[in-house]
């Protein structure tokens, strides 16, 4: 029986009577969610907005977010200090080097601008960040092209490999960041560029370009648009939530958040598939480690064991200090780890005995440490020598040859439009120079080969360096090359490739002073 208008109480059965809690738990109506909603926007508007001045606070941020003199003159410093601290490995230094920078103002602007759809200012702020940013990468470009330090540290790589919560911190700071601008707290920025790091990814950047270092410029590349994109757009969302008046219309108020809204998904989407890889590698990581322990005694002192996730299939090495030895160690860890994994793995362990006495394999492991230490930085400059010459010659990785038994590395260039036999030369020089001790032997394709004027007084210094590239390419691509000039002429210039002229053909012609070089058909003795 169910209750009447006139009598609603008295009128349920005693079975279909309400508990004591019904008024809890009948479902909210649709108008006490607009009221409510209506009330938290009344409140936001007249207790949080009311008391804001959005005029002096444009005009601070537009004052803070434009090119000048000031700015760039910190953007040098800053990029200047990130990038030493970088090369030197010093996350101190580099902490410094974020709290000089002065790129947050003008992405904040940026923000701004979008929300209150101010053009002009949008433009001028990009022109601020651009010329800030290419300011930036070639200023630190320079310094490590000028600098005998040139390794990839692990200060440097760990801004190559950008990942979803890269995107979560700039989201994080962003909005630290724009409250403190909006209420007048400017200070807190200082925490908010520790945080975000927007001038360390850049000083990678130029760090990459200097070195040809492509992996290197683009994965850092990647971390600062992942930031610089992320503070923008948040800080325009903050602006427009803040109360911060746009010409724009309703329509492309909404057109402009939709559009707001798919950046945020479309850096999401290749962030989180990276994370996830990190997140795999993070816990096979763990895996590797407890199994290789598992296979010795308590008394034995296992390094971290070295993963190649990227070979098929997997490698795993590691050391072990243990007084006894296991012979089955490789085989018993590669069928638990597939198992666990679910990947084929190659296990190769090395054993070092040492003796019963406490701390024996702790010294042991120590030494070890130091020398693998130095041995993988080692493999990781031979890795960026092979991946940069790789790059530079246009082939393949698997292309490039590798001896490091003599330490040298050889490819064979493909040709480049508007590189010249001079060009090819120079960027040999420059990757030889980041990894000292190797030897870089870049074969150029047979392009034309400059012509050599001997003067009255013989060969002047740019006559001298063009024989001394004849020599370099006749080398480099064991074909014989074929100068035609007067008798006197070619004596000088021969006389000038000293033991190079092996690989010359001469002929005599003419009365002139030029020596002209074409490539022959005969091979290099």
């Amino acid at each position: 029986m169910a209750p009447t208008k006139e009598n609603p109480a008295d009128d349920w059965s005693d079975d279909e009577k309400p508990g004591p809690d019904y008024a809890k738990r009948r479902p909210i109506s649709r108008l006490t969610i607009l009221r409510a909603i209506a009330e938290m926007r009344l409140w936001w508007n007249e207790g949080v907005i009311a008391d804001l001045d959005h005029v002096a606070t444009i005009e601070r941020v537009r004052g803070e977010s434009l090119l000048t003199s000031r700015y760039i003159f910190m953007i040098a410093m800053s990029a200047g200090i990130a990038i030493l601290g970088l090369l030197l490995s010093s996350p101190a230094v580099v902490i410094g080097a974020m709290l000089l920078s002065p790129l947050m103002s003008p992405i904040i602007g940026t923000g701004f601008s979008l929300a209150t759809g101010d053009a002009d200012w949008l433009r001028r702020c990009g022109k601020a960040l651009i010329a800030g940013s290419l300011f930036a990468i070639l200023f630190c470009a320079v310094i490590v092209f000028l600098s005998p330090l040139q390794t990839v540290t692990e200060e440097i790589a760990a801004r190559t490999r950008p990942n979803l919560f890269d995107l979560l911190v700039a989201l994080f700071s962003a909005l630290a960041g724009s409250y403190a601008v909006i209420r007048g707290r400017e200070g807190t920025i200082v925490g908010v560029a520790i945080a975000t790091a927007l001038m360390p990814p850049i000083a990678v950047v130029g760090f990459g370009l200097a070195t040809f270092n492509w992996p290197v410029f683009a994965g850092a590349l990647g971390l600062f648009v992942t930031n610089l994109v992320t503070i923008g757009l948040t800080a325009a969302v903050m602006a427009r939530l803040y109360g911060f008046q746009s010409d724009l219309s309703h329509r492309q108020s909404r057109l402009q958040s939709l559009g707001i809204a798919m950046v945020f998904v479309v850096l999401a989407i290749p962030l989180a598939f990276s994370l996830r890889t990190i997140a795999w590698e993070a816990n096979g990581q763990r895996i590797v480690n407890q199994e290789v322990a598992s296979a010795f005694t308590d008394r034995a002192r296992v390094e971290q064991p070295i993963v190649n996730w990227d070979s098929e299939p997997l490698t795993v090495s590691a050391s072990v200090f243990t007084p006894d030895f296991n012979s089955n160690a490789d085989t018993e860890v590669a069928k638990r780890l597939e198992e666990r994994l679910g990947r084929s793995v190659v296990v190769n362990i090395d054993q070092f005995q040492v003796g019963t006495d406490p701390g024996a394999a702790e010294q042991a492991a120590l030494a070890q440490a130091r020398a693998r230490e130095a041995a993988e930085a080692s493999e990781r400059q031979i890795a960026v020598l092979a991946q940069s010459l790789a790059l530079i010659a246009g082939v393949e990785r698997k292309d490039v040859l590798l001896d490091r038994e003599n330490q040298r590395a050889q490819a064979i260039a493909q040709p480049l439009e508007g590189l010249d036999l001079s060009g090819y030369r120079e960027l040999e020089r420059r990757l030889e120079q980041t990894t000292p001790g190797w030897t870089v032997e870049l074969r150029p394709p047979l392009v034309p080969l400059p012509t050599v004027n001997v003067g009255e007084d013989g060969l002047d210094t740019n006559n001298v360096g063009r024989v001394a590239l004849l020599g370099w390419a006749a080398r480099r691509t064991g074909v014989r090359i074929a100068l035609t000039g007067s008798e006197n002429a070619l004596t000088a210039v021969t006389q000038a490739l000293g033991d190079s002229a092996r690989y010359f053909d001469t002929q005599v012609s003419g009365e002139g002073n030029s020596v002209t070089a074409v490539w022959s058909t005969a091979p290099a003795s």
